[in-house]
């Protein structure tokens, strides 16, 4: 085996040097937000975690057992299906708009994508309240059914599950369009014609070509809905009327009536768990890495 000259030697040698200084660079430069991610994430959920097993000092599982309750799981299960069904309306409600605002002239797309951006500059209390106001039984939805003779009774459609999902789709309903139109825009439409060019419809180069290549940007969409549906407090307290109990609601009530920090850490690590396995569930049985948006 020949040797390798001193020269080349000395060249990989820098090299391998040099990418040391690069990545200690880099590890320097991402050092506060790794720091800060900690102080704001790791330690917090850390600390629910140590709560959620701790009973008067000593380690114990009664927290879990406590939140086992038929009473608990049925509001589990309500929180999961209002993020499920609230995800899905904002899913056949959000890819059309997403690909409505792709095919509109430039300056048209931007007056689209100022218009979707508008509830964002308005507090999830007032929006809240305001879809109060329209569902309500003597609401204006109500009242103007009842005064074109669409309907003789109004209909209950607020202070329920169904007005909780109507509220909750309009607010987190950008969360997926503007993700997915920027997925959208990265999509090269020469592909479509490509495919066009060689017999395919319209509607076939879309289902074959164009919506595969922006299902990454779809999931990651739907995902983020999901996630923070789970999350919502303030949208099913109001909108729910009392009667639908969501899991956040149990943490504030432990927390708040009952100042039992052990039973809303444990709801908390059981909620954050679900979640990680749903997540992860979905993105392998799509092969789509979720954090990066692109296909395994």
């Amino acid at each position: 085996m020949n040797p390798i000259p001193p020269a080349i030697a000395l060249n990989q040698t820098m090299l391998a040097a040099g990418a040391r200084r690069e990545r200690a660079a880099l590890g320097m430069l991402t050092l506060p937000t790794v720091l800060l991610i900690g102080a704001v994430l790791v330690v917090p959920f850390g600390w629910l975690a140590v709560l959620s097993v701790l009973d008067n000092g000593q380690f114990s599982l009664v927290h879990y057992q406590r939140i086992a309750d038929p009473a608990f799981v049925v509001t589990l299960r309500i929180t999961l299906e209002m993020a499920a069904m609230t995800t899905f309306f904002c899913g056949i409600i959000g890819y059309p708009l997403a690909y409505f605002m792709l095919l509109l002239p430039r300056r048209w797309a931007a007056f689209a994508g100022f218009c979707v951006l508008v509830p964002f500059w308005t507090a999830i209390l007032v929006r809240t309240y305001a879809w109060v106001v329209l569902l309500q039984r003597r609401g204006i939805i109500n009242s103007a059914l009842i005064d074109l003779g669409i309907i003789d009774e109004p209909l209950s459609i607020a202070f329920n599950l169904t007005g909780t999902i109507i509220g909750l789709t309009h607010i987190f309903l950008p969360f997926l369009v503007l993700p997915l139109y920027a997925a959208m825009r990265s999509i090269p439409f020469h592909l479509t014609r490509a495919a066009a060019s060689l017999g395919a419809s319209r509607v076939r180069a879309f289902w074959t070509v164009f919506f595969p290549l922006s299902l990454p940007g779809f999931v990651g969409g739907l995902v983020m809905v999901f996630v923070l549906c789970l999350g919502s407090y303030v949208t099913p307290t109001i909108l729910g009327g009392g009667r639908v109990i969501v899991w956040p609601m149990r943490v504030a009530d432990a927390v708040n009536l009952y100042a039992n920090w052990g039973v809303a850490a444990a709801l908390g690590v059981v909620l954050l768990a679900a979640t990680y396995v749903l997540v992860g569930l979905v993105g392998r049985g799509l092969r789509i890495d979720l954090l990066s948006g692109e296909r395994r």
